[in-house]
């Protein structure tokens, strides 16, 4: 039996694991200093709900969502190219290709910042300024939905996820959607 297929492959390639680690180290120092910031931000304010707390955490959020809309745009141009709508225009397909694999290779790493981003955005929501209210529910039912994302995201690279990355990243695109925009 050949070594190779017995042994066990790892769950990240290796093509992509120097760009992961990196994006993990980028989110770690992200996490780090919002906390920081967040803690800094809290000790110096005599209210809770205070302007700069409010808009400190709505701004995580808000650089997510930039983010969030770049890891959407890989399904967007796959959906494209899959459906053969640019077949007709030769030039524009061949953009589209090398705009799928630069897309391909930013899906993971930027949507680990990006959570990185949403984890601040949440504390910073549920100490400072939590309320039930629509906007406050929809991006719970976000947060929750998004849960499942990453785990599934590591099965897709062995193939094992049957289409729970998909599946629950479009609940969770469709929440933020309402989230963000209502």
């Amino acid at each position: 039996m050949n070594k190779a297929a017995v042994r066990k492959k790892t769950y990240i390639p290796k093509k992509d694991r120097k760009w992961v680690l990196l994006s993990l180290v980028v989110t770690a120092v992200i996490l780090v200093y919002g906390l920081w910031s967040m803690l800094h931000l809290y000790i110096s304010t005599p209210n809770w709900n205070d302007h700069h707390i409010r808009e400190a955490y709505k701004g995580y959020g808000s650089q997510a969502r930039i983010l969030l809309f770049i890891v959407l745009g890989y399904y967007v141009i796959l959906f494209v190219m899959k459906r053969k709508w640019l077949d007709a225009w030769t030039q524009i397909r061949k953009l589209a290709v090398k705009l799928l694999g630069i897309a391909r290779r930013l899906h993971v790493p930027i949507a680990i910042v990006a959570m990185g981003l949403i984890a601040l955005h949440v504390i910073g929501a549920f100490l400072f300024n939590f309320k039930l209210d629509f906007n406050h529910i929809t991006g719970l039912l976000a947060g929750i939905a998004l849960l499942p994302v990453p785990i599934a995201g590591i099965f897709r690279y062995k193939k094992l996820d049957r289409q729970w990355h998909l599946r629950s990243g479009l609940a969770f695109a469709v929440l933020f959607l309402i989230h963000a925009f209502l």
